[in-house]
């Protein structure tokens, strides 16, 4: 046994997945020693995590029910030729209640303003020279870079404002594309918090990560403007860029972590069109919980496990991906994204939800394509990430 702190598990990064996976396990077996290194003051930056009801299992909504921030009955969405509202629920957790439920359980499993200088399978070491020594390291420190994966990125700048009157929103807006698209498929994002509260977000789907955010907010202005809502404050700003597999070398890329435990993004878990990684970073955290052996090796190949069955079950979206970024014209992607809301509502749930029926994927194909056939059939057969383009 070393002389410096020994655990069985310790999660370096206080992000969406290492958090909920540091609480699952303070629930199901707090005989476990783990720790949470977290660099800032407090777990989970500043994000807003949404998701829908059908995204998880029953069982999987109750346990993170402590969680959520806002809930509601139904979302719309809104395209130049399509308005629509669709039934279901869906729900959101804002950073600072996700920080506030998890840091009171963890206790002394927790600790903050920890900054990482490095980490392997079964030790982490701190920028102060402390080594902490574990079974094993989970690194959820967030993407990773790397050649293995072609990526397009969902880019985003978002501000909750107060508004000097009701907003009139009767629930979430989780696309509006009938704001000019400026070179990718361009939406608004609007979550309601409270009657003259809301979220406003100008979300980009582009071909490079590289964004500027006051164009963002500058946008933001224009909408609140166009909407005849008058701010009297801003409450909070975030933003972010996620990645969105167009194609990748899967084997590869897990070599590339040499063995090193790993969750969230930096293991590829996200659904790869939407960008949406929580309910992943659910299923991982019930995943862990349950298995005997935590060790290094046995964790490595239990997580890589589940990342291929999620990489070989997202084979579809990845296709769809490339028709989005590559046929057709960039202004123009918001056609793709307007006619699969057209489809049928139970489609559009298992597609959110990462499991699409074999006769989805058909009518997902089937009939004219929104963009033009040629290019389409050529950005389908693009399998390899050379053959598209290295991440920028």
């Amino acid at each position: 046994m070393p002389s410096a702190p020994y655990y069985d598990l310790v999660l370096a990064g206080g992000g969406l997945a290492n958090g909920l996976l540091a609480w699952r396990l303070r629930s199901l077996r707090p005989e476990l020693r783990i720790l949470l290194l977290e660099a800032d003051e407090h777990i989970g930056g500043n994000h807003t995590w949404s998701f829908h009801d059908t995204d998880l299992t029953p069982g999987q909504r109750a346990w993170i029910a402590p969680l959520v921030s806002h809930r509601w009955p139904r979302y719309e969405v809104a395209f130049p030729e399509l308005a629509r509202t669709l039934e279901g629920g869906y729900a959101s957790i804002a950073s600072g209640d996700f920080a506030r439920v998890i840091e009171a359980a963890l206790g002394p499993a927790l600790l903050t303003r920890a900054r990482i200088a490095s980490v392997a399978p079964t030790q982490v070491v701190l920028a102060d020279g402390e080594t902490v020594h574990a079974g094993a390291v989970i690194d959820g420190r967030g993407m990773r870079t790397t050649d293995r994966l072609s990526l397009g990125y969902q880019t985003f700048l978002g501000q909750e404002l107060r508004l000097a009157a009701p907003h009139g929103l009767r629930g979430p807006v989780i696309m509006d594309a009938t704001v000019e698209q400026q070179g990718g498929y361009r939406f608004v994002y609007l979550l309601p918090f409270g009657p003259d509260r809301v979220l406003v977000e100008d979300t980009h789907y582009v071909d490079s990560a590289a964004w500027q955010p006051e164009r963002l907010r500058a946008n933001i202005a224009a909408y609140v403007k166009a909407r005849s809502w008058r701010v009297l404050d801003l409450l909070r700003e975030e933003q972010g860029s996620l990645p969105i597999v167009l194609a990748g070398d899967f084997d590869a890329f897990w070599a590339d972590l040499e063995g090193q435990p790993s969750s969230g993004l930096r293991a590829g878990l996200f659904h790869p069109t939407t960008g949406y990684s929580l309910p992943h970073a659910v299923r991982l955290a019930d995943h862990i919980a349950a298995l005997h052996d935590l060790g290094a090796p046995a964790l490595f190949a239990a997580i890589r496990a589940e990342a291929r069955r999620e990489w070989q079950g997202q084979r579809f979206f990845r296709l769809l991906n490339r028709m989005l970024f590559l046929a057709g014209r960039p202004e123009q992607r918001w056609r793709v994204m307007q006619r699969f809301y057209r489809l049928p509502a139970p489609l559009i749930a298992r597609f959110y939800a990462g499991r699409p029926h074999l006769g989805d994927k058909a009518r997902l194909l089937s009939g004219k394509p929104p963009v033009p056939v040629a290019q389409a059939l050529a950005a389908a057969c693009k399998i390899h990430p050379d053959q598209i383009r290295k991440p920028a």
